[in-house]
């Protein structure tokens, strides 16, 4: 009897736990400790599950007496797996598809350099190969973002650099978007707040013609900054309120569709659309690079209102041995109107 109480315990327990990991917005968990963590990698946690089911059914066949037990386990995780796998299919394995650019199309690039660690002129030879209109660089000094704008310019493609620097000790702490001098003349919006620990820039337009940029870097749900990890993402939701805003939002989020459930819904942040899952490459990781893309998690994105329509996107990993731990992210917006 005692035994059976405890498979049925156990059972339970991995039940309820696998539900969590699965989807964890059902109870409102998916931006707690630890949840956080396992639901940001769903493609490791499909295959870790597989594996365990496999090993489970080895056991079972080895052990009459706990068959039904194990048995059941395995199913569970194969569940847990299949689960798993189509929200990853919904989401979109990668389709990296761009249309031939047409008069107003806006061409957005993101990448945390990891503090440039790619080097200057690599990061302006990418912008300049994708015909990048607005870049973005979490994780970039002033000082690079003056010498990858000067390379840019050398090479026709012209741009004006805007940041913000928390402090001059880490680069981590400071952010760059480059915005081409084609869209008319920036400057830094600075009475709307800022994300917290790390910063993001809002770069409007001078003349008030042309879209409200955000190059966007929340701090990272690491265990001792989930207070300003929640707070980053309410701040950048906020700023996606409004669904008449001309608003492009670009950068490391250090969070994936399932950690806006409560800000938004299944397609971005409030009301920014997410161009990865509107074009179906919402499950291609951008972090790690040591990861296939597959395996790693989408934490890197670009979104909109729908003042622009969504053409394009990809990810870029031709960039995964250039020395920074994020693959880029391109995005082709076209005006709505």
């Amino acid at each position: 009897m005692i035994r059976r109480i405890l498979a049925a315990a156990v059972t339970l327990a991995l039940a309820l736990l696998l539900l969590v990991a699965c989807w964890p917005q059902l109870l409102g968990l998916e931006r707690v400790l630890g949840v956080a963590q396992l639901v940001s990698f769903r493609g490791i946690a499909a295959l870790v599950a597989v594996l365990l089911a496999v090993l489970l059914t080895l056991v079972a066949l080895l052990s009459p007496r706990g068959r039904r037990f194990f048995a059941g386990l395995a199913v569970l995780l194969l569940a847990f797996s299949v689960v798993s796998t189509g929200v990853l299919a919904v989401r979109g394995f990668g389709n990296g598809a761009l249309q031939t650019l047409a008069p107003g199309d806006l061409v957005v690039l993101s990448w945390n350099t990891l503090g440039e660690a790619p080097g200057a002129e690599r990061i302006a030879e990418l912008a300049v190969e994708q015909e990048a209109d607005v870049v973005a660089l979490p994780e970039t000094s002033p000082d690079a973002a003056e010498q990858i704008a000067t390379l840019m310019a050398a090479a026709g493609r012209p741009v004006q650099a805007l940041g913000v620097q928390f402090d001059h000790i880490s680069k981590a702490r400071s952010t760059m978007l480059l915005v081409s001098t084609a869209l008319g003349e920036y400057r830094v919006d600075e009475t709307v707040g800022n994300t917290v620990t790390l910063p993001s820039v809002v770069a409007v337009p001078v003349d008030g013609t042309g879209p409200t940029i955000i190059a966007a870097h929340p701090v990272a749900p690491v265990p001792e900054e989930m207070d300003g990890w929640r707070a980053s993402l309410d701040w950048l939701a906020e700023r996606c309120a409004d669904a008449d805003a001309d608003l492009v939002v670009a950068g490391d989020l250090n969070s994936t569709l399932d950690h806006w459930a409560s800000l938004g819904s299944d397609v971005g942040l409030n009301q920014c659309r997410d161009a990865a899952r509107a074009t179906g490459n919402a499950a291609v990781g951008t972090w790690p690079t040591r990861m296939p893309p597959l395996l790693g998690t989408p934490i890197d994105h670009v979104l909109a209102t729908d003042a622009w329509q969504i053409v394009g996107f990809r990810v870029l990993e031709s960039e995964d041995g250039a020395g920074s731990d994020h693959r880029p992210v391109l995005a082709q917006l076209r005006p709505a109107s």
